[in-house]
């Protein structure tokens, strides 16, 4: 793992070229859309891993997953601050503020964590009362159980990921990543069917494997920023008392993104249900389809973390010129990626649906639905990028109120018209989340041209 910080945008002397630009976007995207997809990886092994126990233990890890997921993308909006903070402060040459920023980010993540993994911890309950099968609330409750206790560990590496990342070092959260997939799949094999004298426990198993991952996941990057060479400089290790002010930033940074990220997660899981109305068949099209979509999605999280970060850095040294350079960077990066994706989904879509199923009606289903996410994948990964250079220009009241007009108001109506009341089936849903998403593109758009036309002001 790298010890030294990345090249920084706060270089100071001439203005950084074009060329400059993307090369220090890409350096800092890479590694961050690498350990974005080591978490994804991981569901995708647990989901598999269970599967091939029984298709019951399957149902338990899918149903106990969809409020942890809820629960954890909440977390995950409330600690953004964290990045932004960071790069502007690394940025203004204010290093002795980092640690402490990472402490404060420690402290909100344990407490987001422990509230949330309490609700979690009701498991069956929670299920009961969403309507679910007794049956299904029983397996996957006692799953969501494990998965609240994980659901700290988690926060707090994200926590720390995001610090490292504010740093311009995101090469140790992309190798821890990684690394925790090959010790989630070992006790994934020892606890779900309960091999070297361990108990069955099918889904449970498979959720305690993943918290146990990911609580040594926080450890082992906790030690790497406790032992970096530079760690006094960066003011590491500190008092936890005068973290107040810290707090606040945090939480005027994070609660907007966190209500935010809840009304796109929201409104997914929404169509998600309407997906489910058209039948099984269609729900099982529909789903595959939506993991095409999030793992590419996990390119545009990249390079918007990146752009985040550059952005940040601009704002901490007060250059109006470089943020603006650095959020155009991020976008046009991203629609470049996006359109060349976009277009492999479009010229193998069925070779893409095989690998998922090979039943005839669900393939061709899916066929019909990657020519929409060949679309898609481009407006998503736009409206990525852009609301996270405004995150790092500290601007979030108005991307939150775009992404509450965005999605609940007209993709979800939009999807329910077009796949439902208009019978568009799966791809008339997908076709509401574009308008949702083209809506949401513009608007921000809108918003990082007025945003970089004005002073900065760091936060």
């Amino acid at each position: 793992m790298e010890a030294r910080s990345a090249p920084r945008a706060a270089d100071p002397g001439r203005p950084l070229t074009l060329s400059e630009h993307v090369s220090r976007t890409l350096r800092l995207a890479g590694p961050v859309m690498a350990a974005r997809a080591g978490m994804i990886v991981m569901i995708t092994v647990d989901t598999a891993m269970t599967g091939q126990a029984s298709a019951a233990q399957m149902a338990h890890y899918g149903i106990a997953l969809a409020p942890f997921v809820f629960m954890l993308v909440i977390g995950i909006g409330f600690l953004t601050g964290t990045v932004v903070l960071t790069a502007q402060a690394d940025g203004a040459g204010r290093r002795a503020d980092c640690g402490r920023i990472w402490r404060a980010a420690l402290s909100l993540a344990a407490l987001a964590g422990c509230l949330g993994g309490a609700i979690l911890l009701l498991g069956e309950d929670l299920l009961l009362a969403g309507g679910q099968a007794p049956s299904i609330a029983a397996g996957g409750g006692q799953a969501l159980v494990m998965a609240g206790f994980g659901l700290p560990g988690i926060l707090l590496y994200i926590a720390s990921g995001f610090f490292l990342e504010g740093l311009g070092r995101p090469k140790p959260g992309m190798v821890v990543a990684l690394s925790a997939n090959l010790l989630n799949a070992a006790l994934n094999w020892v606890l779900i069917e309960g091999q070297l004298g361990a108990p069955a426990m099918g889904a449970a198993g498979a959720m305690l494997a993943t918290t146990i991952t990911r609580w040594v996941m926080f450890a082992v990057i906790a030690i790497y920023i406790l032992r970096l060479p530079d760690r006094a400089q960066l003011g590491i290790r500190g008092p936890l008392r005068g973290l107040a002010p810290v707090w606040a930033k945090l939480l005027r940074l994070g609660l907007p993104p966190a209500l935010a990220i809840g009304c796109e997660s929201g409104s997914f899981t929404a169509v998600v249900f309407f997906a489910g109305l058209l039948g099984e068949t269609a729900l099982a099209a529909y789903q595959a389809v939506h993991n095409v979509t999030t793992f590419v999605f996990m390119l545009a999280i990249g390079l918007g973390t990146a752009t985040a970060i550059r952005v940040a850095n601009a704002v901490g040294r007060k250059d109006r010129s470089g943020m603006a350079t650095a959020g155009w960077v991020g976008l046009a990066l991203v629609v470049a990626m996006m359109l060349a994706t976009g277009l492999l989904i479009g010229l193998f879509e069925t070779r893409v649906a095989l690998i998922f199923n090979r039943e005839p009606e669900v393939v061709a289903i899916m066929v019909l639905g990657l020519s929409v996410v060949a679309f898609l994948v481009v407006l998503d990964g736009s409206q990525a990028v852009l609301i996270s250079a405004l995150r790092g220009a500290g601007d979030v009241i108005v991307p939150t109120a775009i992404y509450l007009l965005s999605f609940p108001v007209v993709a979800v109506p939009s999807s329910y018209v077009l796949g439902l009341t208009l019978a568009g089936g799966v791809p008339g849903l997908l076709w509401g989340l574009v308008l949702g998403l083209i809506c949401a593109a513009l608007l921000l758009a809108w918003r990082f041209a007025v945003v970089s036309r004005r002073a900065v002001r760091p936060i």
